[in-house]
């Protein structure tokens, strides 16, 4: 049996860290259950090596925290 990748939506501002309520940028598929756990970048990075083993996906978008905002330069 080969894994397969699913494919996932986007992690956006309405997804919340399970832990703290931030905004989640990292979201954890569990492997035995299928279920998922959001997590702000700070909290990801608290369990990610406990947890990691055990997930089937770990989406991680955290690199959107450096990212430079576009401004619109039409005025």
């Amino acid at each position: 049996m080969t894994p397969t990748s699913v494919a996932t939506r986007g992690l956006s501002a309405l997804d919340r860290c399970d832990r703290c309520g931030a905004q989640a940028y990292v979201r954890a598929v569990l492997q035995t259950s299928g279920g998922e756990l959001l997590f702000c970048g700070h909290h990801a990075r608290d369990v990610e090596a406990k947890l990691r083993p055990m997930t089937a996906e770990w989406q991680d978008e955290t690199d959107k925290l450096h990212e430079k905002p576009v401004y619109d330069d039409e005025d």
